[in-house]
Protein backbone atom coordinates (compact mmCIF):
# COMPACT_ATOMS: atom_id res chain seq x y z
CA UNK A 1 0.00 0.00 0.00
CA UNK A 2 2.30 2.75 1.28
CA UNK A 3 5.12 1.12 -2.19
CA UNK A 4 2.29 2.71 -4.47
CA UNK A 5 2.69 6.34 -3.01
CA UNK A 6 4.04 8.75 -5.54
CA UNK A 7 6.18 11.81 -5.39
CA UNK A 8 3.94 14.04 -5.71
CA UNK A 9 1.28 12.29 -2.62
CA UNK A 10 4.31 12.03 -0.15
CA UNK A 11 5.11 15.48 -0.47
CA UNK A 12 1.22 16.30 -0.14
CA UNK A 13 1.17 13.91 3.32
CA UNK A 14 4.38 15.68 4.42
CA UNK A 15 2.74 19.11 4.00
CA UNK A 16 -0.69 17.95 5.94
CA UNK A 17 1.52 17.01 9.30
CA UNK A 18 3.78 19.92 8.56
CA UNK A 19 0.68 21.84 9.26
CA UNK A 20 -1.23 19.86 11.46
CA UNK A 21 1.67 19.55 13.72
CA UNK A 22 4.07 22.67 13.17
CA UNK A 23 7.73 22.94 12.38
CA UNK A 24 8.54 22.87 16.05
CA UNK A 25 6.90 20.01 17.27
CA UNK A 26 8.39 17.71 14.56
CA UNK A 27 11.69 17.31 16.17
CA UNK A 28 10.28 17.04 19.65
CA UNK A 29 7.57 13.97 18.59
CA UNK A 30 10.67 12.79 16.46
CA UNK A 31 12.75 12.81 19.43
CA UNK A 32 10.32 11.38 21.77
CA UNK A 33 9.54 8.47 19.12
CA UNK A 34 12.77 7.62 19.19
CA UNK A 35 13.48 7.33 23.07
CA UNK A 36 10.64 5.17 23.02
CA UNK A 37 11.62 2.55 20.79
CA UNK A 38 14.92 2.52 22.50
CA UNK A 39 13.11 1.98 25.95
CA UNK A 40 11.18 -0.73 24.43
CA UNK A 41 14.13 -2.24 22.59
CA UNK A 42 15.79 -2.64 25.82
CA UNK A 43 13.36 -3.93 28.02
CA UNK A 44 12.98 -6.77 25.66
CA UNK A 45 16.46 -7.43 25.50
CA UNK A 46 15.76 -7.48 29.53
CA UNK A 47 13.01 -9.68 29.45
CA UNK A 48 14.76 -12.29 27.08
CA UNK A 49 18.03 -12.03 29.49
CA UNK A 50 15.52 -12.09 32.94
CA UNK A 51 14.19 -15.64 31.25
CA UNK A 52 17.49 -17.10 30.09
CA UNK A 53 18.72 -16.32 34.23
CA UNK A 54 15.21 -17.56 35.45
CA UNK A 55 16.86 -21.20 34.14
CA UNK A 56 17.13 -23.77 36.60
CA UNK A 57 21.04 -23.48 38.10
CA UNK A 58 22.80 -26.62 38.56
CA UNK A 59 23.77 -25.99 42.10
CA UNK A 60 20.82 -25.61 44.71
CA UNK A 61 23.06 -24.27 47.25
CA UNK A 62 21.40 -21.14 48.44
CA UNK A 63 24.85 -19.33 49.99
CA UNK A 64 26.43 -19.42 46.62
CA UNK A 65 23.52 -17.47 44.43
CA UNK A 66 23.67 -13.75 45.33
CA UNK A 67 21.31 -10.53 44.85
CA UNK A 68 21.20 -9.10 41.53
CA UNK A 69 21.43 -5.66 41.19
CA UNK A 70 18.21 -3.60 41.32
CA UNK A 71 17.16 -3.08 37.68
CA UNK A 72 17.03 0.64 36.22
CA UNK A 73 15.16 1.47 33.23
CA UNK A 74 16.99 4.46 30.92
CA UNK A 75 15.34 6.91 28.51
CA UNK A 76 18.57 6.85 26.51
CA UNK A 77 21.55 4.86 26.72
CA UNK A 78 24.14 6.68 28.64
CA UNK A 79 21.31 9.25 29.98
CA UNK A 80 21.91 8.51 33.77
CA UNK A 81 19.72 11.66 34.74
CA UNK A 82 16.17 9.83 34.16
CA UNK A 83 17.23 6.33 35.58
CA UNK A 84 14.99 5.11 38.01
CA UNK A 85 14.72 1.87 39.77
CA UNK A 86 11.72 -0.27 38.96
CA UNK A 87 9.84 -1.33 41.93
CA UNK A 88 9.51 -4.88 42.77
CA UNK A 89 5.87 -6.16 43.78
CA UNK A 90 5.71 -8.88 46.64
CA UNK A 91 2.97 -10.89 45.92
CA UNK A 92 3.02 -13.08 49.27
CA UNK A 93 -0.11 -12.91 51.22
CA UNK A 94 0.15 -12.68 55.17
Amino acid sequence: MIGNLKPLEIVLIILVILLLFGAKKLPEMARSLGKSARILKSEAKAMKKDDTESAPASTTDATAQQQPAPRTIQAAPGDVSSARPVAEQNTTKS
